[in-house]
């Protein structure tokens, strides 16, 4: 687990920029602060931070080349197929300098060429310049588990795993917001891949690579997809002996390290199989890691310590409270784009202390988007019974849910309103924040005129490329292709790394999401989600933590916005800075924070409004700085 950088210019005789490399590199010092390094040839330069996870020894540090030098590498992740790459590769002639999992790639792109991503499993994210055929590959895992970013420059392309650093970088060239990309946001509360917040910014998608060649455009090319729906047809008993058989092989991949390792316990479902598997295969004392928060009923530490006993982990827990909130600005400052899914600050304090025991931690994240686990799909089937009923029903039966839902469920009363639009226009009805009448509202001319269905758009595509054979099957594809990948995945890499901290999840291995995209429908969800899964899990984990309803990571926001961090909200959105940026009618958003004193159910909505204020001062009313270097704290 690393972080990488570099850069690649326009003209094929001019030298690399090296010091913009330097720059960005020391701007992602907290990512890897064992070694660090640069290369240069020609028009490119790559950099690398390591945090030293698989052989420790200097050889394995990096950029590394092949025997004649003609290729270079930066490697951000874990090949956890490396072993057996690496056989096969020893077979055929090649000779390794090191035991590093990372050198496989640079011998498998000598014998495969671009084709050796396909050969990877892990999560990655890497750079490779080939000096005889002068390109530059990129390249990210399956489900985007690691962050690439790349930048256009007058001069070149760089690239970084993290977005600040492409401005700490270069700050002779200020970057220009892309109000597109925020106009998403306020829907999603993540600007979506391959958008960035900034004009000429990108994100390598997921299951993608690149190839550059000075002075041209970038090739972009998805290498991997899910398989066909619906091809396991075995009954329910034989499925989860294959899913668990499967899942203890994950864990066993996840288990190779020569540091500390341990895992995060959420008191969930899925953490506590993780948990279970690891205590079954480890010979050591498993180490697990739980978040609560001051209240009983916002916190789920009491679950989290039953898997502990259980299994008799060397259990540690922190509990966050409202003045622990001093954290939002750095995290502001790691992730370099608006980002507002609160569960970021749990997170956050989650990987410190972990960190303070162990350098690798298994986690029980993807499991929702790999065997549909999230309650939003079942109020998704109110849409699925509109789409069968004939023609002159559906107005009946959508005005019926209308009225019925709109106090006890107002989101899915709002989903209703949205039913006619088909799936990829009601489905931001169900997860966004902001809906399209609502921004209509309180945009101001800027905003307005960046309005467009981008994110539907980005929606029916991935509903329209999904192989599934059930609503609820590509739903769960949507969720794995967007929500997971620019919401979940950038959550956890940024806590982590902010700290040092390699998470591994076993649930995104590539062989448990190809398993579970095989099921038919009723494997994933008859009553409840994540049907099969909860299966591999009866035995291994305690019965009250299967039986009890699904809760998420997020924040107390209500509790704590509305008391505890009303003044700095109110101080920060209703200031003058805030008011002429132009973009919101400043009426709307005064009513928006006053009703926090009267315990407003709007929170998310105002935390995401928070969220990108804070952003807003620190990327965009700063002048870009070449000395903005971060910290974990």
């Amino acid at each position: 687990m690393c972080g990488i950088s570099g850069f690649l210019s326009n003209d094929p005789g001019a030298p690399a920029n090296l010091q913009a490399v330097r720059r960005m590199n020391d701007a992602i010092r907290h990512r890897g602060p064992d070694a660090d390094g640069v290369w240069q040839h020609g028009p490119c330069a790559l950099g690398h931070r390591r945090l030293s996870i698989i052989d420790l020894s200097a050889e394995a540090n990096q950029p590394m080349c092949n025997e004649d030098g003609g290729i270079a590498l930066v490697v951000n992740g874990e090949i956890y197929n490396f072993e057996e790459l690496r056989k096969e590769l020893l077979a055929r002639g090649h000779r390794f300098r090191s035991k590093s999992d990372s050198e496989v790639i640079l011998h498998l792109y000598e014998e495969h060429g671009l084709d050796c991503v396909r050969r990877l499993s892990g999560m990655f994210a890497f750079a490779l310049f080939d000096t005889h055929e002068n390109r530059l590959l990129l390249a990210r895992d399956r489900s985007g588990k690691k962050p690439l970013f790349y930048r256009r420059l007058k001069h070149g392309i760089a690239f970084a795993s993290e977005a600040h650093a492409l401005l700490t970088g270069f700050p002779e060239e200020v970057p220009e917001v892309d109000y597109g990309a925020i106009d998403e946001f306020l829907t999603l509360q993540y600007v979506p891949s391959p958008r960035s917040a900034y004009l000429g910014n990108a994100k390598l998608p997921a299951a993608h690579y690149a190839v550059f060649t000075p002075g041209s455009g970038a090739r972009v090319e998805r290498y991997w997809s899910k398989p066909e729906a619906g091809t396991l047809s075995r009954s329910a008993g034989d499925l989860t002996q294959e899913l668990l058989s499967l899942l203890e092989s994950a864990v066993k991949r996840r288990l190779v390290s020569d540091v500390p390792l341990g895992a995060f316990l959420s008191g969930g479902v899925d953490s506590s199989l993780i948990v279970a598997l690891m205590a079954t295969q480890s010979t050591a004392r498993v180490k697990s890691f739980s978040i609560g928060f001051p209240h009983a009923d916002d916190s789920e530490l009491l679950f989290a310590r039953q898997v502990a006993q259980r299994y008799n982990t060397d259990h540690h827990e922190m509990v966050v409270d409202p003045s622990m909130t001093d954290v939002i600005g750095p995290i502001v400052k790691h992730h370099g784009e608006p980002f507002a899914d609160s569960s970021a600050i749990a997170m956050y304090y989650l990987a410190q202390m972990t960190k303070e025991h162990v350098t690798v931690a298994l986690s029980g994240d993807a499991a929702d988007e790999v065997f549909a686990g999230y309650k939003r799909y079942r109020t998704a089937r109110l849409g699925h019974i509109y789409d069968a009923l004939p023609p002159f029903v559906r107005s009946l039966y959508r005005g019926a849910l209308v009225g019925a839902l709109h106090f006890p469920a107002p989101s899915a009363s709002r989903y209703a309103l949205a039913f006619p639009g088909g799936e990829a226009t009601r489905y931001p009805s169900l997860v966004g924040h902001f809906t399209p009448a609502e921004k209509a509202k309180f945009y101001l001319p800027p905003m307005l005129a960046a309005r467009s269905r981008a994110t539907i758009e980005r929606f029916e595509r991935v509903l329209g490329e999904s192989k599934s054979n059930s609503a609820i099957g590509r739903l769960a594809d949507l969720d794995f292709q967007t929500y997971l990948t620019d919401d979940i995945n950038v959550k956890v890499d940024i806590a982590s790394m902010a700290h040092a901290l390699e998470v591994r999840c076993p649930y995104l291995d590539t062989e448990v999401v190809e398993f579970a995209a095989r099921l038919p429908a009723d494997m994933l969800m008859r009553v409840r989600g994540k049907f099969l899964l909860r299966h591999a899990a009866a035995g291994l984990v305690p019965e009250p933590i299967l039986r009890r309803r699904k809760r998420g990571f997020a924040l107390p926001l209500k509790r704590w916005l509305c008391h505890d961090l009303r003044q700095m909200t109110h101080d920060l959105l209703l200031d003058r800075t805030a008011r002429e940026r132009g973009m919101f009618k400043p009426a709307y958003v005064s009513k928006l924070v006053g009703s926090l004193l009267h315990g407003s159910a709007q929170v998310d909505r105002v935390w995401t409004m928070l969220m990108l204020e804070l952003w807003f001062r620190e990327f965009i009313d700063k002048p870009p700085s070449s000395s903005r270097v971060l910290q974990g704290d």
